[in-house]
């Protein structure tokens, strides 16, 4: 003989154990049958182990099924399991309270066995297909959201590709910026959005002609107002979205070269003005071009580049933001130790 172990489990809730008999006896074919004989137990056995359906009696002694409802429906566990009203009572006001709760069908005493049945098989069927439904939008929405995220990135090392073959660059600085953003206290939702939007700050450079990108030497006033246009270049790459990780990379990629002082580019915010992630990115940025090979330099001493950072405390970078990068300067170089290259990188 073969044991069915899928039955869906049917919660009688009612005061009178002979009406509990009578569902049980109805149900127990088909389902799995568990009671309870007053609203505080039938509450107990919902949270411990959640029913498929409720069949729930209205006129009960202490808590009547209007508020074992209520509180159903207030918790996030067990909002969303259907619940049968059974009841003698036939007002229509008595039914507009009951679905205006929540409950999604009444069943009137004295039942008819073959309307119990129906009503319970069509509205399990119905919460199933509910289930499936949001599994399947779940499974969905987080493979697009894997999707996007590859392509941000992906978009990120295109921008890198341009002058540097490995991307280690926008690897660094955005490990480099989630320490920053850590110690400040940021979540860690808020930690991940930095990370990943983080690859995306230079994405302007694509519209950036190599001739400028790439060359040797120093830049001339005009090659050098060409190329700070690749902020703005890369904030419309990017757009505008409603996405929050979208949003993120959008304003890291126009104001990671706003300075603290209102001198920087390409709106010359100041302060507090500048997005928080912005002047986190602004200090990662600067550290990993100071201590990276560039076509125009050799890397400087992690000394040198540390004392550079302190000395434009509170002219290019946010003062307190300097001193949480030097509480967790240690974090930061095991980072540059683990990601090191021997290659050029980008123009800052």
């Amino acid at each position: 003989m073969s044991i069915n172990y899928s039955k869906q489990t049917v919660l009688v809730v009612d005061d009178f154990p002979d009406n509990i008999a009578v569902f049980s006896k109805i149900l127990s074919g088909e389902y799995r049958v568990k009671a309870a004989k007053n609203g505080v137990k039938a509450l107990q056995i919902a949270f411990d182990s959640i029913p498929d359906l409720i069949l729930l009696d209205i006129m009960m002694p202490g808590m009547d099924g209007y508020e074992v409802c209520r509180r159903l429906k207030g918790d996030p566990r067990t909002k969303n399991i259907p619940i049968i009203f059974v009841t003698a009572k036939d007002e229509t006001e008595d039914e507009a309270k009951g679905f205006e709760l929540g409950a999604v069908d009444y069943i009137a005493k004295p039942v008819s066995p073959s309307i119990v049945l129906a009503r319970v098989k069509t509205h399990l069927q119905l919460y199933d297909n509910k289930r499936e439904l949001e599994t399947a939008v779940s499974h969905r929405t987080a493979e697009l959201a894997r999707t996007q995220l590859e392509i941000i990135r992906r978009l990120g090392r295109a921008a890198e590709y341009k002058d540097n073959e490995t991307g280690m660059h926008v690897i660094r600085m955005s490990y480099y910026s989630c320490v920053i953003a850590r110690a400040i206290g940021m979540g860690d939702a808020e930690v991940s959005l930095l990370l990943n939007a983080t690859p995306m700050h230079d994405v302007g450079k694509i519209g950036i002609s190599d001739e400028i990108l790439l060359k040797p030497g120093k830049l001339t006033p005009q090659e050098r107002k060409i190329m700070e246009t690749h902020s703005e270049i890369g904030a419309e790459i990017i757009g505008r979205h409603d996405n929050a990780l979208l949003k993120m990379a959008r304003s890291v990629a126009l104001s990671h070269h706003e300075k603290w002082d209102g001198s920087g580019y390409p709106h010359g915010l100041k302060g507090k003005d500048i997005p928080i992630e912005s002047r986190i990115v602004a200090i990662a940025d600067v550290f990993d071009a100071l201590t990276s090979r560039r076509p125009y330099k050799e890397p400087w001493p992690v000394e040198k580049a540390i004392a550079l950072i302190q000395s434009e405390s509170g002219s290019h970078f946010d003062p307190e933001l300097v001193s949480v990068f030097m509480d967790n300067i240690q974090e930061v170089l095991e980072i540059m130790k683990a990601n090191s290259e021997e290659c050029p990188v980008a123009r800052k």
